[in-house]
């Protein structure tokens, strides 16, 4: 039973460090912003806020002068150069970062 468990544990601490390469993000729209079909996404944990942004304005393929604002869950606007690891060891719950995007300024 003894080597049972070590092979137990060998395997969650091999899951937990796969599960570290990539933090799992919820996007939820808010405001008058197009929705994006696809919520869940995994990125890379050092990339940034800004990043981010970057991303849902490309994907949802808004006008340059449009501008996309990200919210924590539904409380704060981060930083554009705070690290999504950052904001997911401390704001994350079920394993994930809960990010609200809109086109006006809504919380914060």
């Amino acid at each position: 039973m003894g080597d049972n468990e070590t092979e137990t544990s060998t395997t969650a601490g091999t899951a937990a460090a796969e599960k570290d390469n990539k933090i799992c993000i919820l996007l939820n729209a808010t405001g008058n912003v197009p929705i994006i079909k696809k919520r869940t996404w995994t990125v890379d944990p050092f990339k940034t806020v800004s990043w981010i942004c970057k991303f849902i304005h490309k994907y949802l393929k808004l006008d340059p002068s449009e501008q996309i604002f990200l919210y924590v869950n539904q409380t704060f606007a981060p930083a554009p150069d705070q690290i999504i690891k950052n904001l997911y060891d401390c704001h994350g719950t079920n394993g994930k970062l809960v990010l609200y995007y809109c086109k006006n300024q809504a919380w914060g």
